[in-house]
C-alpha cells in the first residue's frame, strides 16, 4: 500500500499508472475517524468487489487523513493487504476542501466517486449514480441529493442543524448554483478527468468546496443531475456551529472576484452620476435636455396611480382632457412600479438617480457573467468586455437622459438563456425562465430589446453559415424552447402590449425622417462624453447630446476589426464580426451620408424602416448593438494575450487594448442647476384658480423642448391637471405618433413668443380660435412666470387674446378661465 504526504506525491501515482487505468476511484476524506473507518472500509471493499470487479484495475479507494491526531491514518495501514486501498497524508489539518483536493488529484479512476467516511449515504447508493451517468442525458456528474422528492431520510439531524441547511442551501442557490437543492450531500459521482480538471482548479480547503465545484462544472457546461438516494444522519458528526459561518466565508470568498468586479462597476456608476447625486433635488442632468424632467414625473405618476389603485397604463394628469397612454410612453413599469413606496418616500429624483446608478452597473456586471460563464475563464477579461458593453459611448449619451436604454441587466440573462435551448438540455425549464425573462424586459423598455432581439437574428444567421451542423443541432431544442417561452410570456404581456397599440391615444408608430441616421463619421470619431472628444464635433454628427449613438472611436474600430481577422477561424468571432459590421451599417439610416464629398447613397435600412416596429426605431440608435459586440471581442482578445508566454507579446496586446478603451473613457455628466418651482405652485395659491375637473395651462405650455411644469406637478403631489405636456402621443386622423400633445393655434402662437418670435397683430379670429383651444384644454387658468425672459411679451399677447389684465399673484401673472 502506497501513502502520499502531500499534494504532490498525491500526484504520484499517475506516474506510475495512467490516470483512466482504474474504472472507479473512491475518495473518502477523513479527521479523527479511528472509531468508524474500519467498518466504512470494510462495508465499502465489500460492496466494490462485488458490484464493480475484484480486479486491480476495477476500483480503488483512496482515503485522505486530513492532518488527524488520533489513529486514523493506522486504520488505513492495517489494510495493507488490499494495494486497491490507498493512504493520502496531509500534515495539517487544512478542511475538507483540502482533503478532497489532494484525493481526487491523486485518484486514477474514470470516474471518481466521493463519499463521507460515516456511510450517511450507504456505498449501495452507488448504483443510482452510476445509471443517472449511463443514461441518455449524457450527464457529467449526478450527486446524491437529500432534497429530492424521492430521497429517503432515514434519521433526521437536530432541528436547528436541518434549519440551518435549509437555509444554507437557499442561500446558496441564490449566490452560486441556481437550481441545485443540496450540493451539500457528501455522495457525489464525476467523470473522472473532469472531477480532476475541476478540483485541480479549486481553491477553497472547506466544506464550500462542492458548491466551488459544482460552480466549476456549471460554467463549462458539464451537466449535472441530483439523483434521490437514502441518507441517516450520523453521530460524531464533524459539523459546528462555526463551521456554517465558516462556509457562509468562504462562499462570500468564491464570489469574491465576481463581488469585486460588481463594487468596481458601482464605482464607475457612481463616478459617472457624482454631480447628480452631489445636487440632488437642486441639479438636472445637463445635457438631458427635457428628458429628466419626464422621467422624473413617469416615476411619479406611476406611484401615484399605484398608491391610489389606479390603472398604471393611463393618466390624465398631462395632455388635459385626452390624457397619455403610459404603456406606449416606456414608463419602465418592471421598476417603476416596484419601487412605488421609494418614489412616495423619497421622491422621483432620487428614484431615477438610484435607477440610472444602479441600473448601468448592474447591466455591466449581467455581461461580465454572461462573458465569464460562456467565453472566457479570465475574470480580467470578462471585467473589460462588460465595462465596454455598459459603459461605451453610446451607453453613456444615453446616460443623461434615458434609463431604458442603459438599465439592461435582463439582455445578457436572455441571451444566455437563448443558449441553453440551442444546448438542449432542459427545452421547458429553459423556455418558462427565457418567457418570463422576455415579459419582464418588455415592462422594461421595447425598443432596445427589438434592437437585442435584432443583434441576436444577425449573430445566430451568421453563425449558422459558417457552423451549419452546429446550426441544425440547435434548431429543434431552440425552437421547443422558443414555442414554451411564447406560451409563457405573451399572456403576460398580451394586456400591456393592447393597451399601448390599441388603447386610449395608442399611436402607430414615430417617423424620424431621413436625417435620423448616423453620419458615416460618427462611428470613427469621439463621443462629447468621452475623455478624447470634441463636444462641438460630436454636436454636428448627432441629433442631441443624448442620441450620440455611435461614436466607438477609430481606435476601438481598427481593434475590433484586426481582434475578427486575427481570430477568424473561432466561428463566434466570424458571427460578432459581422454582427457589429451589419449593425453599423444600418445605422446609417435609408440614406447613407458621404458629407465630404457631398453626396449620399441609398442605405439597406431603406429595405426595413417601413417594416412594423421597426418604423418607430430611430436607426442611429441600431449602432449600440457594437457596444456589447466589442465587448465580447475584446473579452476573447485578452483571454488570448493572457495567454502568451511572450511578456512583450502580451504587453503588446495590452497596450492594443489601451489605446482603443482609453480615449472613450467617460467623463462625469454635467449637471447645471433646477429652474425653481414657482412660488405661486409650492404655496398652493393654484387651488384658487382650479375647479374640479379644470386644467392649469402653463404659459408658454410644456412640450418636448420645455417641460418644467411637470416638475412643478411631480414635486407637489399630483394636485393639479396640465394642458399639453411632454410624451409620445397621436396626431391627426392617422393617429402618426409624435412628440407631445396635437398642436394647437395658441400653444404654437405661445411657444414662438417663448422662444423670441415677435408677437402677432393679434385678430378676432386668433381670439375665438384661442377660445376654443382653452375650451378644448379645460382650462381653469393660465400661467405665466414672471421670471420668464420673454414675459412681457407673452403678457401682451395674451392680455390681447383674452381681452383682461392677469392677476399678479406670488410670482406669477394668472388668467382665470371661466367655462364657455
Amino acid at each position: 500500500m502506497k501513502t502520499e504526504k502531500s499534494s504532490l506525491a498525491a500526484r504520484a501515482p499517475g506516474s506510475l499508472r495512467a490516470r483512466g487505468s482504474v474504472g472507479l476511484s473512491v475518495v473518502i476524506p477523513a479527521y479523527r475517524e479511528e472509531a468508524r473507518l474500519a467498518p466504512t472500509l470494510d462495508a465499502v471493499r465489500d460492496h466494490l468487489d462485488a458490484h464493480v470487479g475484484p480486479g486491480p484495475a476495477d476500483w480503488e479507494v483512496v482515503v485522505v487523513d486530513d492532518g488527524s491526531p488520533d489513529g486514523t491514518a493506522d486504520i488505513v495501514l492495517k489494510a495493507a493487504d488490499d494495494p486497491r486501498i490507498r493512504l493520502i497524508r496531509s500534515e495539517q489539518n487544512r478542511g475538507k476542501g483540502n482533503a478532497l483536493r489532494l484525493g481526487v488529484l491523486g485518484s486514477l479512476g474514470r470516474r471518481v466517486l466521493i463519499m463521507d467516511a460515516d456511510l450517511a449515504t450507504p456505498i449501495e447508493e452507488l448504483a443510482k449514480l452510476e445509471r443517472a451517468l449511463a443514461g441518455d442525458e449524457q450527464l457529467d456528474a449526478a450527486i446524491g441529493s437529500r432534497a429530492h422528492r424521492d430521497s429517503a431520510i432515514e434519521r433526521h439531524q437536530g432541528v436547528l442543524r436541518e434549519a440551518l441547511g435549509r437555509i444554507g442551501n437557499r442561500f446558496i442557490r441564490l449566490v452560486a448554483v441556481p437550481g441545485i437543492r443540496d450540493t451539500q450531500c457528501g455522495f457525489k459521482l464525476f467523470d473522472g478527468d473532469q472531477a480532476r480538471t475541476a478540483f485541480g482548479a479549486s481553491k477553497l480547503d472547506g466544506w464550500a468546496i462542492d458548491v466551488e465545484i459544482l460552480q466549476y462544472f456549471r460554467r463549462k457546461g458539464w451537466p449535472v443531475a441530483e439523483v434521490p438516494v437514502r441518507w441517516a444522519h450520523q453521530d460524531g458528526s464533524k459539523v459546528r456551529l462555526l463551521d456554517y459561518l465558516r462556509t457562509l466565508g468562504e462562499l462570500m470568498r468564491l464570489n469574491a472576484a465576481g463581488l469585486t468586479v460588481a463594487a468596481l462597476y458601482l464605482l464607475a456608476s457612481l463616478y459617472l452620476y457624482q454631480g447628480l447625486w452631489g445636487g440632488l433635488g437642486g441639479s438636472v442632468l445637463a445635457d438631458s435636455l427635457q428628458d429628466q424632467n419626464q422621467w422624473e414625473w413617469f416615476f411619479a405618476v406611476t406611484a401615484d396611480n399605484v398608491s391610489h389603485l389606479r390603472n398604471p397604463l393611463f393618466t390624465d394628469f398631462q395632455n388635459m382632457p385626452d390624457g397619455v397612454n403610459l404603456m406606449a410612453n416606456t414608463v419602465m413599469l418592471g421598476l417603476s412600479v416596484p419601487l412605488t413606496p421609494l418614489t412616495l418616500l423619497l421622491g422621483p429624483t432620487f428614484t431615477l438617480a438610484l435607477v440610472f446608478t444602479l441600473g448601468i452597473a448592474a447591466t455591466a456586471w449581467a455581461w461580465y457573467w454572461l462573458i465569464h460563464r460562456r467565453l472566457t475563464e479570465s475574470r480580467l477579461a470578462a471585467a473589460v468586455g462588460g465595462a465596454l458593453a455598459a459603459f461605451a459611448p453610446p451607453m453613456v449619451s444615453h446616460a443623461n437622459a434615458h434609463p431604458n436604454f442603459v438599465v439592461l441587466f435582463m439582455i445578457p440573462l436572455i441571451i444566455d438563456r437563448a443558449l441553453r435551448l440551442c444546448e438542449g438540455k432542459n427545452a421547458v425549464r429553459d423556455g418558462v425562465l427565457l418567457g418570463l425573462f422576455s415579459a419582464y424586459q418588455v415592462l422594461l423598455g421595447e425598443e432596445p430589446f427589438l434592437l437585442a432581439a435584432m443583434g441576436m437574428l444577425i449573430f445566430a444567421l451568421s453563425y449558422a453559415l459558417h457552423d451549419r451542423e452546429a446550426a441544425r443541432r440547435a434548431a429543434r431544442p431552440l425552437g421547443r424552447g422558443l414555442a414554451v417561452a411564447a406560451a409563457v410570456s405573451v399572456p403576460l404581456v398580451a394586456f400591456p402590449l393592447y393597451w399601448q397599440f390599441f388603447g386610449p391615444q395608442s399611436y402607430h408608430s414615430v417617423l424620424h425622417g431621413d436625417e435620423a441616421g448616423n453620419p458615416l463619421r460618427a462611428l470613427s470619431e469621439y463621443s462629447a462624453h468621452s475623455l478624447f472628444g470634441d463636444p462641438e464635433n460630436a454636436s454636428k454628427l448627432s441629433i442631441n447630446t443624448t442620441e450620440q449613438n455611435a461614436f466607438y472611436g477609430w481606435a476601438l474600430l481598427a481593434l475590433a476589426a484586426g481582434i475578427t481577422v486575427w481570430m477568424w477561424r473561432r466561428p463566434a468571432v466570424r458571427a460578432l464580426g459581422v454582427t457589429a459590421a451589419v449593425a453599423a451599417v444600418f445605422s446609417l439610416g435609408p440614406q447613407v451620408r458621404f458629407e465630404n464629398l457631398g453626396f449620399t447613397l441609398p442605405g439597406p435600412w431603406a429595405l426595413m424602416r417601413h417594416l412594423p416596429l421597426l418604423e418607430s426605431v430611430i436607426e442611429s440608435r441600431v449602432a449600440m448593438i457594437c457596444a456589447p459586440v466589442f465587448g465580447l471581442l475584446i473579452a476573447l482578445a485578452l483571454d488570448r494575450f493572457i495567454g502568451f508566454g511572450a511578456r512583450e507579446h502580451r504587453v503588446l496586446g495590452y497596450l492594443a487594448v489601451g489605446a482603443a478603451l482609453v480615449p472613450i473613457l467617460p467623463l462625469p455628466l454635467a449637471v447645471k442647476d433646477r429652474a425653481p418651482v414657482p412660488a405661486f405652485i409650492t404655496q398652493g395659491r393654484y387651488e384658487d384658480y382650479l375647479p374640479a375637473g379644470r386644467s392649469l395651462v402653463p404659459v408658454p405650455l410644456p412640450d418636448p423642448a420645455v417641460a418644467d411644469a411637470l416638475h412643478w406637478q411631480s414635486s407637489t403631489g399630483f394636485r393639479f391637471k396640465l394642458a399639453g405636456g411632454y410624451f409620445n402621443g397621436p396626431w391627426g386622423p392617422d393617429r402618426i405618433g409624435i412628440y407631445g400633445a396635437a398642436p394647437r393655434m395658441l400653444s404654437n402662437l405661445l411657444s414662438d413668443i417663448g422662444w423670441g418670435a415677435a408677437p402677432p397683430v393679434v385678430t378676432d379670429q386668433m381670439r375665438e380660435q384661442a377660445l376654443r383651444d382653452l375650451d378644448s384644454w379645460k382650462a381653469g387658468a393660465l400661467v405665466l412666470p414672471q421670471r420668464h425672459e420673454h414675459a412681457a411679451e407673452l403678457r401682451g399677447t395674451l392680455t390681447e387674446l383674452l381681452g383682461r389684465e392677469p392677476e399678479e399673484v406670488a410670482d406669477c401673472l394668472v388668467w382665470r378661465v371661466d367655462p364657455r
